[in-house]
């Protein structure tokens, strides 16, 4: 079988956008996997599927994979460039706020130009139990032990979960280990995306993730949501803040608790392509 298939990325942060509205989603995760290796396959660090909606408040619905074949439940970068991809398909126009679903919820969308896009990220949730994270009670900071290091940690959900540290260095050579054995550490039940930012000043954030399920990333959008609204609850940051990251700079905006997160931000085309899928556990 040959699978049609779109290179897209936000900032760096590279997808494989697959059109499932009239068929099923087609790969098994060793599929993915095949798909996503960077030396023999197209390489990407999320797999996106642009299905019809489940939720009918909602136009269509993105399924999310990491590079490994796990699933996932949200992806900043990834939904902007669904919403570029569906204005180049005749689906969404200019102007126009859509929701979309993704696999933890709903978010709304709206093309700025054919290749900005603004969106609704939903409110950032601090309740360790839904984020989920072990803790006893919400607290804007947690110290936790990561080999043999004490860490100062903001847990935060975005639709995905993420721990987000304070750093003077983004160069520390440190944050090479410490990025995978956050991403894993036991306290995240289902793993967490690992941030380390520098705040520069108030309106502007320096951010490096170690995506789980994808490892380093040259662009997270979630992750800079992530990083900003934990500088937000203490007090660092104001309501907007540029958020720049190896790829490129993102834009959120958060109001504080009681408000939505917008994330702000390019998404661009790279090619079109086939690939001849291997067969299924292969």
């Amino acid at each position: 079988m040959q699978l049609r298939f779109s290179k897209m990325h936000g900032i760096g942060n590279d997808f494989v956008v697959l059109d499932c509205r009239q068929r099923a989603f087609p790969l098994d995760a060793a599929q993915i996997r095949a798909l996503a290796d960077r030396h023999t396959g197209v390489g990407f660090d999320q797999l996106l599927s642009i299905e019809p909606a489940r939720n009918p408040a909602c136009a269509f619905y993105y399924g999310i994979w990491n590079a490994d074949g796990s699933s996932s439940g949200q992806c900043g970068n990834g939904v902007r460039c669904v919403a570029a991809w569906l204005h180049r398909a005749g689906a969404l126009a200019l102007g126009d706020s859509v929701a979309i679903e993704s696999p933890s919820g709903p978010v709304t969308v709206c093309l700025l130009g054919a290749n900005q896009v603004t969106v609704d990220m939903g409110e950032p949730v601090f309740e360790p139990a839904r984020i989920p994270f072990a803790a006893d009670a919400t607290a804007d900071r947690y110290e936790i032990v990561v080999g043999d290091e004490r860490l100062d940690i903001g847990a935060v959900s975005m639709g995905n979960p993420h721990a987000v540290v304070a750093v003077e260095d983004l160069a520390n050579p440190a944050l090479q280990r410490l990025g995978p054995l956050l991403t894993n550490h036991p306290r995240f039940a289902q793993g967490a995306n690992a941030g380390f930012v520098q705040r520069l000043d108030r309106g502007q954030l320096r951010l490096r993730v170690h995506e789980r399920g994808a490892g380093w990333t040259r662009a997270c959008g979630t992750g800079a949501g992530a990083a900003m609204a934990v500088l937000h609850q203490r007090g660092d940051v104001d309501d907007s803040v540029a958020v720049e990251l190896p790829g490129g700079t993102l834009r959120i905006d958060w109001a504080g608790p009681g408000h939505t997160l917008w994330m702000t931000g390019p998404a661009a085309f790279a090619f079109e392509g086939e690939w001849p899928v291997p067969a299924a556990g292969t």
